[in-house]
């Protein structure tokens, strides 16, 4: 298998639907709000959950195009929520993937409604997805707010704001927010591509893309984390260091970076290890989780 051509392919597949997204209405009153969505949308990245979903979706019927709307809808949200995370009221970053933030280029108020026609237009492109079922569009909706709200990124984000600088209550630590805030989108990215898939997925898989996406999660986040301490600005595509300014209550600061490394390693090979038997053809996957481990990024 080679992992970079077939990230690179499914890469292409959804920059060429993003691409075209919200683009009949720039001769509008609202252009300006449609060129924002699109600044934002298209300002670059990984693109890992929309990729997660296509590749689970292949991995249970062989083929990634069922699941190309629910990749789109999963990738405006995760866009939504980095315009919100960026904004004055939350952590106040100038730089997204090396280039100015959405309030920074258009305004406040205009980044704010950019997120939030973000975040409707991803239930509106899964809700219509005509590539799937009106059964299978119903529960992804479903998969995708849940991963949204109090219990997903909503609730991770207060959280980590509400904690910012003090010691966390008995019982909760970095883990909570991490599996809310980071954790639940790539959760549900996973699980979208089970859904959009013709081919029906059994219990079995269901949670194996579960434990995978976790694990997957959470070592995503700690990498995150050591990148804020170990990069740099021009590398990272957005300041470094701000996590210590804030008083963020990291795995970097928690635990130190050679205790990161070690979870790091350990929670990628558990992520592994949940999709090695579950699915027929489960390469690209631990590929993957490998090359998240290691990103500079």
């Amino acid at each position: 298998m080679d992992f970079e051509r077939e990230y690179q392919g499914a890469l292409a597949l959804v920059d060429g639907e993003l691409r075209s997204a919200f683009t009949g209405g720039m001769d509008g009153p609202h252009r300006e709000l449609l060129e924002a969505m699109r600044y934002s949308l298209l300002a670059g990245g990984k693109r890992v959950r929309p990729v997660l979903a296509l590749k689970f979706c292949e991995a249970l019927c062989g083929d990634m195009a069922p699941a190309l709307d629910y990749a789109c809808g999963v990738e405006m949200l995760h866009t939504y929520s980095l315009i919100h995370d960026d904004l004055p009221c939350m952590d106040n970053d100038g730089l997204r993937r090396g280039k100015p933030t959405c309030h920074v280029k258009y305004g406040e108020w205009l980044a704010l409604l950019a997120g939030d026609a973000l975040q409707a237009a991803a239930f509106e492109r899964l809700a219509g997805s005509a590539r799937t079922t009106p059964a299978a569009n119903g529960k992804a909706c479903a998969i995708l707010a849940e991963a949204a709200g109090c219990g997903g990124m909503c609730g991770g984000q207060y959280l980590d704001i509400k904690w910012e600088g003090r010691e966390f209550p008995e019982g909760y630590g970095p883990e909570q927010i991490d599996a809310w805030k980071t954790g639940a989108l790539l959760e549900a990215a996973c699980l979208l591509g089970l859904t959009a898939s013709p081919a029906e997925p059994v219990p079995e898989q269901w949670e194996a893309a579960r434990r995978y996406a976790q694990r997957l999660g959470m070592a995503f986040q700690i990498r995150d984390d050591m990148l804020d301490v170990e990069s740099t600005t021009q590398e990272l595509g957005k300041p470094i260091g701000s996590d210590v300014q804030n008083g963020k209550n990291t795995y970097a600061a928690l635990y130190g970076l050679d205790k990161c490394r070690e979870l790091v390693a350990e929670l990628t090979e558990k992520a592994k290890e949940s999709v090695r038997g579950a699915f027929e053809k489960p390469e690209f996957l631990c590929a993957l989780a490998d090359s998240l481990a290691a990103r500079k990024n």
